[in-house]
């Protein structure tokens, strides 16, 4: 495999540590960014560098500026930014619970955050290099495997990151023929997120990060490169939009 620069956002998600941390065992990375709000403790690997970006379009727009000299050799990016729950926010078990501030937190953590990235990081991914984008997506996202409900905002905020990469898989394949869009399932990881709802969960359905992170990286080195957005889980099973 040919040397390459990675990229991590959302950093201090617990995969996205655990993926870091593969980056830099990795002899082929030459260096990670690890784009977070909150830096991370950070790790003693010096490929390591750590940006601050608070998501803003001017943020967002800034740290893309930083890694312009980059420019063409950041093959492997992991979108991880998401939101499910948080101190005022749960996911909504009947039609009384919606609120529009919900629904408007919860689309803005988990759509527009992520397509402002896939956005502004198009001139830093355009060359040669075949590279993949992993955004992460679930399978709760799938409008067609929908039978149980609830989950209205997470549900329909994910629905919306399928389509805004569906849609912008049609532009890179005319702007970034070498970039591939992946909309990526988890799976139930053990992680902050996931907490809440484990209970339910079988031992051997509940992943520990770095698993989630081998498999991710995994499908992100063998995916062909076909100019079209796959939305794929954990065990490199495609999922239905």
């Amino acid at each position: 495999m040919p040397s390459f620069y990675a990229l991590v956002i959302g950093a201090s998600s617990t995969i996205a540590k655990a993926a870091i941390h593969q980056f830099e065992d990795d002899s082929n990375c030459l260096g990670v960014f690890a784009v977070s709000r909150y830096f991370p403790v950070p790790t003693q690997n010096t490929k390591t560098t750590y940006l601050a970006c608070n998501n803003t379009e001017s943020s967002i727009s800034e740290v893309c500026q930083i890694l312009a000299p980059v420019s063409g050799k950041i093959t492997k990016v992991l979108i991880c930014n998401g939101l499910l729950h948080d101190d005022n926010i749960t996911p909504e078990k009947r039609l009384e619970d919606i609120s529009a501030s919900q629904l408007e937190a919860v689309f803005h953590a988990n759509s527009i955050v992520p397509m402002l990235w896939l956005s502004h990081l198009l001139p830093l991914l355009q060359g040669k290099n075949n590279t993949q984008v992993a955004l992460f997506s679930a399978r709760v996202g799938s409008i067609s495997d929908n039978k149980m409900g609830g989950w209205y905002s997470y549900r329909a905020s994910k629905a919306a990151l399928n389509m805004l990469i569906q849609t912008s898989a049609v532009e890179y394949a005319r702007r970034a023929k070498n970039v591939k869009l992946i909309a990526f399932h988890p799976g139930t990881t053990d992680t902050p997120l996931s907490k809440p709802f484990q209970q339910s969960v079988p031992k051997d359905k509940l992943f520990s990060a770095a698993f989630v992170a081998t498999q991710l990286l995994s499908i992100m080195e063998n995916i062909p490169m076909d100019n079209e957005a796959a939305y794929l889980d954990w065990n490199n099973q495609t999922i239905e939009w």
